[in-house]
C-alpha cells in the first residue's frame, strides 16, 4: 500500500469549524514528509464533482495554523448525494491521479465517503471537524475546545450586563442533537440553569429552579439552552413563559449563532488537528480505510466511517450533577 498511494486529496466538508485548517495544514505536511503528493479539492464535494483541485505543498499551508474557517472553503453537495454526482467526481480524481482522500467534517460528509469508497474503492479516512462534539468514536471533535471558550467569553460579558440590570439571560447556543456546548459552558460560565436535548427540565421545574434561585439572594440569572432543547418551540417562547410567570424579572434573549464557529482556534484545537492529520494519512498509506481519525483517552485511536455515523456521542451526566450544586 506504501507504493499504490501515490497522490492524497484533502477535502473540508460541511459546516466549518475552528481548527478546520490545522487540519489541512496537518495533512499536507505529513504527505510532504512521506514524499506523497497532496492535492487540495475546493468547496467539498461541489469541487470534487467539478474537479476544482490544486496542488499544495509544505509552504502552500504557512500561516494557517492559527485561522478559523477554511482555505479549501466548504459546501454542501446535492448532485453528491446521486449516482451521477458520484461518478463524475470519480471522474475528476481518476484523471487527477488522486487515488485516496482525506475528509474533514462531520457525519453526513462522513456518509458520503463511505458510500463513495464502497461503490469504487477508493481509500479514505474521515477527520471529525464539528463544534458540536457529536461524533461517535473520539472525545473531542476540531472546533469544539475553541467553541467553548468563545461561548464563555460571551456570556461572561453577558452576565455583566444581567447583574447590572436585575435582569434574566436566555443564552441560546449551538447544539441541535445534543448539548455538549450548553453543558460545558454553562457549568465554566457558571449558569444558574442548563437546557439540553437530552434532558427534558420542563417548564414548571424551570420556573421553580428560577424562583429558588430569586429567593436565595440572586437579582439575576443566565440560562444556557442548547437549540434543540425540546421545553418550548424557542427560545423566545421560554422568554415569554417566564416573564409571564415571573414579572420580577425583566427577561432577554441572546442567540449566539454562527458567532460559535468562528475564530482563531485554541491551543487545543491546533494541537488535536496537527495530530489528526498525521494519524489520517500515515494510516492510509499503511492501507487503512473508511475509518475516522479520533482521540481517546489522549490517544489516536480509528473508528469504523459506519460506526462514528450510527454511533451516538454521549454527554457527561456528572456534569449535570455539578451544575445543580454550583447554582445553589
Amino acid at each position: 500500500m506504501l507504493h499504490t498511494i501515490k497522490k492524497i486529496g484533502v477535502l473540508t466538508s460541511g459546516g466549518d469549524s475552528p481548527g478546520m485548517n490545522a487540519g489541512i495544514r496537518s495533512v499536507v505536511r505529513t504527505c510532504a514528509f512521506h514524499n506523497i503528493e497532496c492535492i487540495g479539492i475546493y468547496r467539498g464535494y461541489e469541487g470534487m464533482i467539478e474537479g476544482d483541485f490544486k496542488s499544495m505543498n509544505a509552504r502552500s499551508v504557512k500561516g494557517i495554523i492559527n485561522k478559523g474557517g477554511t482555505i479549501l472553503k466548504s459546501a454542501r453537495s446535492k448532485e453528491f448525494r446521486t449516482v451521477e454526482g458520484r461518478k463524475k467526481a470519480h471522474e475528476q480524481l481518476v484523471k487527477a491521479g488522486i487515488n485516496a482522500f482525506v475528509v474533514i467534517g462531520g457525519d453526513g460528509s462522513f456518509t458520503g465517503a463511505m458510500i463513495f469508497s464502497q461503490e469504487y474503492n477508493m481509500p479514505v479516512m474521515g477527520i471529525p471537524g464539528t463544534i458540536d462534539n457529536d461524533i461517535f468514536g473520539t472525545t473531542h471533535t476540531l472546533g469544539y475546545d475553541t467553541a467553548l471558550n468563545t461561548v464563555v467569553d460571551v456570556i461572561d460579558k453577558i452576565r455583566d450586563t444581567a447583574s447590572s440590570h436585575n435582569r434574566l439571560f436566555f443564552v441560546e447556543v449551538m447544539g441541535r442533537d445534543v448539548g455538549h456546548i450548553a453543558l460545558n459552558v454553562g457549568v465554566g460560565a457558571g449558569a444558574e440553569e442548563i437546557l439540553i436535548p437530552e434532558e427534558d427540565l420542563g417548564l414548571d421545574r424551570l420556573l421553580e429552579s428560577l424562583r429558588r434561585s430569586k429567593q436565595s439572594g440572586k437579582s439575576s440569572s443566565i440560562v444556557v439552552v442548547a437549540e434543540g432543547d425540546k421545553i418550548g418551540k424557542s427560545v423566545f417562547e421560554l422568554k415569554d413563559y417566564v416573564e409571564e410567570h415571573m414579572t420580577e424579572y425583566e427577561v432577554r434573549v441572546s442567540v449566539l449563532g454562527h458567532m460559535q464557529r468562528g475564530g482563531s482556534p485554541s491551543c487545543f484545537d491546533r494541537v488535536l488537528a496537527s495530530r489528526m492529520g498525521v494519524k489520517a494519512v500515515e494510516s492510509l498509506i499503511t492501507g487503512k480505510t473508511n475509518c475516522m481519525v479520533g482521540l481517546k483517552n489522549d490517544v489516536m485511536a480509528l473508528t469504523p466511517l459506519d460506526q462514528a455515523i450510527k454511533g451516538q456521542s454521549k454527554i457527561n451526566l456528572e456534569l449535570l450533577r455539578v451544575s445543580d450544586i454550583m447554582s445553589i
